[in-house]
């Protein structure tokens, strides 16, 4: 009868960033593995635990043994295992013993062709595996593919077994409904029995049956066991101490942080602790990650996102005055904020422009010099952005905001604190009264800096923003450090993205091949095969750029007939657009397949034809047809392409369809004569030309 089945893995505290996924995975490999022996079905639902200190799941309708199956085994050809006069040879009686049977098999074995011979099979059928033997099985190959970030080995209690896992575990509970279920893992035999909560649990928690696990372990043993149900408890308790704060009090969100938490602790409770007002001179940004980062707090922000002294911890006992709990996390984040609060101090002592300087002691790269080189390429380069987007002021602010940008890598709070680059360039330079336009795009010259962030809010950032991503993309692809795989070390997809980004959702009149050589340019001699390397740069951010479109909702037929033709990058969403909506007219399928069909006429034709007509040398109706109706409406359409009305161009070729297939119908192009050939590759040049200015229209074709 099929019940309920529970397996735990008891361990020493583990990983919190790897908790989730190690949960997760313990659970979906150990229930496809009982569904694969036919222990489970497609109906049993899988519930995962996982908490600081054990690894579960729950699995419904677990069959006590597997059905019985039907095997066809290939023993071997029928040329081997059958004489001439149809006896078994040697060779097969060896092969039937192999498999459990006698000789008195061989008048039911099956004769079939496989392949171009004719094989023997035979025909038995299988005990299915009991519980017993396909939860070993099960266990094992779980054990074995959990995705464990660092291996420990650790010795068993006999102190010669050497055992190898993310932590040393110390039981192991299997539960067929009330049952246990006899397997053993990490040295360990399964029972019914667990550890709970290392504080504040009545010790050990024996369960009933495999459907008591969590509720039993909440009751008796102080655990939450779910991942999610300890999350949404947390989250819940947070809002509420937030609420209680008042003020319109808030805490931050942070979903990783959140995560981390949750790995962390058995049977959270959130307490509301605070600091003195005086640290909250210091940048905001500085406090809420000092204690993100290192105490695992959550900052309370008020009602307009301000940081307040208030700050909520998830503490993992709950005691009954845990005014003890309080002061301690406060004593503890009071040295953390003082540190931030001396270093803002200190570094307000010197300006950027001092620090410029000594960047040139600074290793960028052993093969790109250092970081004072690097901010000259930079300075270069936003120059000449500045100068094409606007002129010799544009030019000039972002000249200066490049050659601060990186001063803030010297001060002492980066040093502490690497992710706040950037943003403290900002604070600093607003110390120093620099205009706000330098002062932000010191900071937002990083953006973006992850997928969704947003861009940087002036020109002045824009221009410096691409500058320092074309200098690493340039750089980095022409001394050879391409990503490989998942590997990127120098994050290129995200620069790439974050050029592609800024040129189109700003729509830049910027040429691409023109500002990867402006920052080629810059190197000098220092990249090896310039050219070659600007060609794959090139390349690499094209590649981005379909990326980028297609999740912004983009056909992959769309995106490819626009990008194809390469146009500026102010143009791209206008043409998508256009295509978009020609793509819908019943014309377009039609229109693209001829499209298509023209363009490998040109490929294939010997000689280089020239978009001329000759008038005198059209011979058919159907070819006079075309050239008038090409006549006609090539110019209409043109007059609106160069005005930017690409739909209306677009639409307007869709008349062209009728007089292009009656072409095809009637029509010869590969006449014998070589003038009537040539004219009439002319006339399909010229309609490909007029059809694919705003899109290479073929890629639509099915």
């Amino acid at each position: 009868m099929s019940k309920n089945l529970l397996v735990e893995l008891f361990v020493e505290e583990l990983p919190p960033k790897a908790l989730r996924k190690l949960g997760d995975a313990f659970g979906a490999v150990l229930h496809e593995q009982l569904k694969a022996q036919g222990l489970a079905t497609g109906e049993s639902k899988l519930t995962t635990f996982a908490s600081p200190r054990r690894l579960a799941a729950h699995v419904t309708n677990v069959a006590p043994q597997a059905a019985d199956k039907a095997v066809s085994q290939k023993l071997m050809p029928v040329s081997v295992g059958l004489d001439a006069s149809g006896k078994p040879t040697p060779a097969l009686l060896k092969k039937l013993q192999a498999v459990g049977a006698d000789e008195s098999a061989v008048p039911k074995l099956k004769r079939q062709m496989d392949g171009k011979a004719e094989a023997l099979f035979y025909d038995s059928t299988a005990k299915g595996a009991t519980l017993a033997e396909g939860l070993q099985k099960a266990l094992n190959e779980t054990i074995a593919r959990l995705p464990i970030p660092k291996v420990m080995t650790y010795q068993l209690a006999d102190g010669w077994t050497d055992v190898k896992f993310v932590r040393p575990a110390h039981s192991l509970v299997a539960l067929h409904g009330a049952d246990v279920v006899p397997v053993q893992t990490l040295g360990l035999q399964s029972g019914r029995s667990t550890q709970g909560h290392r504080f504040e649990s009545k010790g050990t928690v024996t369960f009933a049956d495999a459907d008591s696990y969590a509720a039993s372990l909440e009751k008796d043993g102080a655990v939450v066991a779910g991942f999610d149900a300890r999350r949404n408890e947390i989250a819940k308790q947070l809002a509420d101490a937030a609420a209680k704060v008042g003020g319109g009090a808030k805490a931050i969100e942070d979903d990783a942080l959140l995560d981390e938490v949750t790995a962390l602790v058995e049977r959270p409770n959130v307490l509301t602790c605070e600091f003195e007002q005086e640290f909250l001179e210091v940048p905001q940004e500085c406090l809420i990650l000092t204690m993100k980062a290192n105490q695992k707090y959550f900052p309370l922000l008020d009602a307009q996102g301000k940081l307040t002294n208030r700050f909520l911890v998830v503490s993992n006992i709950r005691p009954a005055d845990p005014s003890a709990v309080v002061q301690g996390n406060e004593r503890v984040v009071r040295p953390r904020l003082a540190d931030a609060k001396f270093f803002f101090d200190q570094d307000r002592k010197k300006t950027l422009e001092s620090r410029v300087a000594g960047l040139a002691k600074v290793v960028y790269h052993n093969k790109l010099g250092t970081q004072g080189e690097r901010v000259e390429r930079v300075r270069a380069i936003a120059r000449f952005i500045g100068e094409k987007m606007g002129g010799d002021v544009l030019a000039k602010a972002a000249d200066t905001a490049a050659r601060l940008a990186k001063a803030d890598l010297l001060t002492d709070m980066v040093g502490e604190f690497p992710e706040l680059q950037g943003i403290m360039g900002r604070y600093y330079a607003q110390h120093d009264q620099l205009p706000g336009d330098i002062a932000d795009a010191i900071e937002d010259h990083y953006k973006p800096r992850f997928a969704g962030d947003e861009l940087p809010r002036n020109d002045v950032g824009i221009a410096v923003a691409l500058a320092d991503k074309l200098e690493t993309l340039v750089g980095m692809f022409g001394i050879g450090n391409l990503p490989s795989g998942d590997k990127d070390p120098f994050a290129l997809r995200r620069h790439a993205l974050g050029v592609v980004r800024m040129l189109i959702e700003r729509g830049l009149d910027l040429e691409l091949p023109a500002l990867v050589k402006a920052a080629s340019d810059t190197f000098g001699k220092l990249l090896p095969d310039a050219a070659a390397s600007n060609g794959q740069a090139m390349q690499f951010i094209y590649e981005r750029i379909g990326g980028y479109l297609r999740e912004q909702g983009w056909s992959p037929a769309e995106v490819e007939a626009v990008i194809s033709v390469h146009p500026p990058w102010k143009q791209i969403r206008p043409r998508l657009e256009a295509v978009r909506a020609f793509a819908a007219l019943p014309e377009a399928p039609a229109l693209a397949a001829a499209n298509k069909r023209i363009g490998n006429i040109l490929k294939k034709s010997e000689a280089a034809v020239d978009a001329h007509v000759s008038e005198v040398l059209l011979k058919e109706d159907a070819e006079k047809a075309l050239y008038t109706a090409t006549q006609k409406i090539g110019p209409q359409a043109r007059t609106q392409y160069e005005s930017g009305d690409y739909t209306a161009s677009l639409k307007t070729l869709a008349a062209l369809r009728e007089p292009v297939d009656a072409f095809f119908d009637g029509v010869m192009v590969n006449a014998e004569e070589a003038d009537l050939r040539l004219n009439r590759l002319g006339l399909l040049a010229t309609l490909h030309q007029a059809m694919n200015r705003v899109a290479d229209l073929s890629r639509l074709a099915t």
